[in-house]
């Protein structure tokens, strides 16, 4: 039987996509899945053809003598995806390219035409939804590649391969091993010191005020500050300097310490209250623009709660069900239908009262933002609400977020009657604000960091009572206030992917990647939602700013974007640009080499902070003090949750001094007859029963000291307390299990039926009393088990879901005990059913599926042994997969495969393979 012939192959992205887009053009067409790039740089030795292996350039993987040829490799893994897309193009009458609709789409585009060398006509189809109308216009009006696109993807691509291979040995060699340089991350790492360093400057200041609660007959009572003191306006917080915690030179405003506000207070108790003045005016508020992609991300952050990477995969569901437009855009442009039937739906669900009387449009201000490509809102022109799409969980959050947002767009102003009241007592003058609600408009539907409408309304409706000038009001209670100026908040993702959009740096598409990448490599922690640089990140930003300060430049990283774009609208060419970045006295591969030899490992390995007597160091166990004291250096671990901003000068002293006084014992254990001692370790004070012996002798009982705990003067009492922890609590009152409290790694803790819970700071491990105990697991509770990033089906053995899910090495797929990470080249939107049961087995295989971790550790462990067993004949690769696999404090086993900077199955940044990782380079 003849093989059927099909009108054309359409090679779109992911296996969903394919599915949902088959359904619309029907059986004439063969819908297939590139499973995204099908070729690539080399990421190892391995993958280097023998042919060019020799030479020098193939270990960047471009030819830099060559105009910066790149040399294009079909990893191992897409070979019979490439195969099978061969075939089928066999049967086909035309190629259709439906690869995304950004730079890198058309990139994958041109790279599946390259590969698959078609002998039929190609077409490029481009579509910013998936609904059955979109798809139909976009085959009856397709295109050609744009090659200006794929120009500025492949110079985008091969810059980030020059920046990441050539400065990624030196960090090895000059700090640690395993780190690595990227155009972006490295930006967005200094932007995080800075503003550390910032904080480490602040110096903090004091002032008073006084604070008013008045009222007006019945009416409700009313808050008013004191503004004023003798003519001259009060001094708040931004008059001070952050570095002097004192007023900045020539700041017009009267400081208030305690002595002084409280004289004053006491003189103007007795005196009348009027009403000086009274001011009103009408505010009209518009509604913010429909989403970009960072502008989804740093709501559905606020709102949701969502990291990046959990918010680019829900939309990417979204997108892929036909529910919302394409989500990689820095474009707030609506579609004239999507507008229309916004407008339709708004009138409908809210009243024509509640609809703008015109059209709204609004216009991108993002630098090099396309606006051929729409604002991320829901899909097609039905407007329907996610209850009415079935939609649940998170994809019903999101989406909720981006229909609101989308209705709020073609809504009525909000107006708002804003009140301000000065009011006079003696030579004082207080002030108070108010505001009322005098019509929602788009407020009925969207407020902006807030997920609740009608509470945000409530919020801003508080009107003072009427009050008229002249007249005399009640004081009722007045008080002195104290006010500490704060020190400059540290970067939380939203605020810094809003400062790196600010100055053009990087991409949308790219932030949730490039911070997963620097949270990851360890230059920045994630600490209650805030970003602050380890000592490492301190380390190599200070490197990179003393010797290739162009490199963490805002502006000259803006203006590296600003290039890529210029070559995407054609008014730029790369190869200049490429010479000039990499070539020459003043390219990165001579600066590299000049600076290879000067930088001094030791001194790039210190850091010299701002009122510390003593030096912080980068060592290979992770970062410790060093000073000099009579002539003898003292060196003492530095806690590994201290920021760089809080070590004080006291706290590193002490921890010098401890240090310095070695191993104490405070007693004998009245059990073994052995001395207790307290220790300090690179993890902070712990109690340790006995010393330590042999490899063969029995590792002595130790436990950590809770930070409320003085290791100075902790007792025996105590530390016997310490030492016979966890404790028993008590069975839990609903599922009648024990629950005990202990301290751990990360601190006392309660545990119940295999769930943890920290203590809170002002809690005792050895007084929480089970009632207490009980109450901070129902906290837990969400935590219990993780939130599925998306079902991928049933297993056909027991019927019990697959599921993918966010783990702290990447995404990962599950299935009762057993647990598998994704490979580098599958996002977790793509994966299948048929593909996630194999990697499962695969993990079976490998003697997994017990312990809820990534798979990467069992690998390294699984090495480690092979590598033991084979000592005799192979010492040297045990030597080798030893420094590959040890693990350092706090830190993973393996090195992690990467997420490119442009969201998809690539590399956040480039960096050649650690030796061990594979072969080496």
């Amino acid at each position: 039987m003849a093989q059927k012939r099909f009108k054309g192959l359409v090679i779109v992205e992911s296996p969903a996509k394919a599915k949902k887009i088959n359904s619309y053009l029907g059986s004439d067409y063969e819908v297939m899945a590139s499973m995204g790039h099908v070729r690539d740089l080399p990421s190892s030795a391995t993958e280097i053809p023998a042919e060019v292996k020799q030479e020098a350039w193939s270990k960047l993987g471009v030819n830099v003598d060559a105009n910066f040829a790149p040399l294009y490799i079909v990893p191992k893994e897409k070979k019979k995806l490439v195969s099978e897309l061969k075939a089928a193009l066999k049967n086909s009458d035309e190629l259709i390219l439906a690869t995304d609709e950004d730079r890198e789409g058309e990139s994958i585009g041109w790279h599946l035409q390259e590969v698959l060398q078609p002998k039929v006509p190609v077409r490029r189809m481009v579509f910013s939804e998936i609904t059955k109308q979109a798809i139909l216009d976009a085959l009856d009006n397709s295109r050609m590649l744009d090659q200006n696109l794929v120009n500025a993807q492949e110079a985008r691509r091969v810059l980030d391969r020059l920046y990441g291979y050539r400065l990624s040995p030196l960090l090895w060699k000059k700090v640690k091993p395993k780190l690595s340089a990227g155009r972006v991350q490295s930006v967005a790492v200094r932007l995080i010191v800075q503003r550390e360093r910032e904080r480490r400057a602040f110096h903090s200041g004091q002032y008073w005020d006084l604070e008013a609660k008045l009222a007006n007959g019945a009416a409700q009572p009313f808050e008013a500050k004191l503004s004023t003191l003798g003519g001259e306006k009060i001094a708040t917080s931004k008059d001070f300097d952050e570095t002097t915690g004192q007023l900045k030179a020539g700041a017009r405003a009267l400081l208030l310490d305690q002595v002084t506000a409280q004289q004053v207070l006491e003189r103007l108790k007795t005196s009348p209250w009027v009403v000086a003045q009274v001011d009103t005016s009408e505010e009209r508020r518009r509604p913010s623009p429909p989403f970009t992609t960072s502008t989804l991300q740093q709501e559905a952050s606020r709102k949701l709660g969502l990291s990046l990477r959990d918010t680019m995969s829900v939309a990417q569901r979204l997108y892929e069900n036909g529910h919302i437009t394409y989500m990689r855009t820095d474009s707030v442009t609506l579609s004239q239908e999507a507008i229309q039937a916004a407008r339709d739906c708004v009138k409908s669900r809210y009243g024509e009262a509640f609809l703008h009387t015109e059209v709204r449009q609004f216009a991108t201000k993002s630098k090099g933002a396309q606006e051929a490509h729409e604002a991320i809102r829901p899909a097609g022109t039905d407007m329907k609400t996610g209850e009415e799409l079935g939609l649940v969980g998170r994809e019903l959050q999101l989406y909720h977020m981006i229909w609101m947002r989308t209705m709020a767009t073609q809504m009525a102003e909000a107006r708002v009657q804003k009140q301000t009241v000065t009011i006079q007592v003696d030579d004082a003058e207080f002030r108070t604000s108010g505001q009322r609600i005098e019509f929602p408009g788009f407020i009925r539907a969207y407020v902006e960091g807030s997920d609740d409408p009608e509470g945000a309304m409530a919020d801003k409706d508080n009107p003072l009572p009427a009050l008229k000038q002249g007249e005399t009001v009640r004081c009722n209670d007045l008080i002195a206030l104290s006010h500490d100026t704060q020190p400059p908040a540290r970067f939380t993702e939203p605020t810094l992917i809003k400062a790196l959009e600010a100055d053009g740096i990087g991409r949308p598409s790219t932030y949730a990647s490039v911070i997963s990448t620097i949270v990851d490599r360890g230059y920045v922690a994630n600490v209650n939602k805030q970003l602050r640089p380890t000592f490492t990140g301190m380390a190599v930003t200070q490197l990179l700013e003393q010797h290739f300060p162009l490199l963490v430049d805002e502006k000259f990283t803006a203006g590296m974007e600003q290039t890529l774009d210029d070559i995407a609208g054609g008014t730029a060419q790369s190869l200049p640009y490429l010479t000039q970045f990499y070539s020459g006295q003043d390219g990165l591969d001579e600066q590299v080499k000049q600076h290879e030899e000067q930088i001094d490992p030791r001194s790039a390995c210190t850091l010299i902070l701002e009122g510390l007597t003593s030096r912080v160091r980068v060592g290979k166990f992770g970062p410790y003090l060093e000073k000099e004291v009579n002539g003898e250096t003292i060196t003492a671990s530095l806690p590994e949750d201290v920021a760089p901003a809080d070590i004080t000068d006291e706290m590193a002293e002490r921890l010098l001094r401890l240090k310095q006084m070695g191993p104490r014992s405070i007693g004998t254990h009245p059990e073994s007859g052995l001395n207790v001692y307290v220790i300090i370790g690179p993890f902070g004070p712990y109690l340790q029963v006995g010393e330590k012996g042999g490899e063969d002798d029995p590792k002595p009982k130790r436990v950590s000291l809770p930070k409320n705990v003085d290791p100075e003067v902790v007792t025996m009492e105590e530390s016997l307390a310490l030492l016979s922890l966890p404790r028993r609590l008590g069975h839990h009152p609903e599922t009648t299990k024990v629950v005990n409290a202990g301290i751990g790694r990360f601190g006392p803790y309660v545990l119940h039926s295999g769930v943890y819970k920290s203590l809170n700071k002002d809690q005792d491990v050895l007084k929480i009393t089970l009632e207490e105990a009980v109450e901070l697991l129902k906290q837990a509770r969400g935590r219990q088990a993780a939130v599925p990033l998306r079902d991928v089906g049933v297993h056909p053995e027991d019927g019990q879901p697959i599921q993918v899910f966010s783990g702290k090495y990447g995404p990962y797929v599950k299935h009762g005990d057993t647990n598998a990470t994704l490979p580098k080249d599958r996002a977790p939107e793509h994966l299948e059913l048929p593909e996630a049961l194999q990697l499962l087995a695969d993990r079976i295989a490998k003697g997994g599926g017990k312990k809820k971790r990534s798979s990467r550790a069992p690998r390294a462990a699984s090495a480690a042994k092979k590598t033991k067993k084979a000592a005799s004949k192979k010492a040297p690769r045990k030597a080798a997969a030893k420094k590959a696999t040890k693990k350092a404090p706090g830190k993973k086993a393996t090195s992690e495969p990467d997420m490119d900077e442009t969201g998809r199955d690539g590399q956040a940044e480039d960096r050649p393979p650690v030796v061990g990782e594979d072969t080496p380079f």
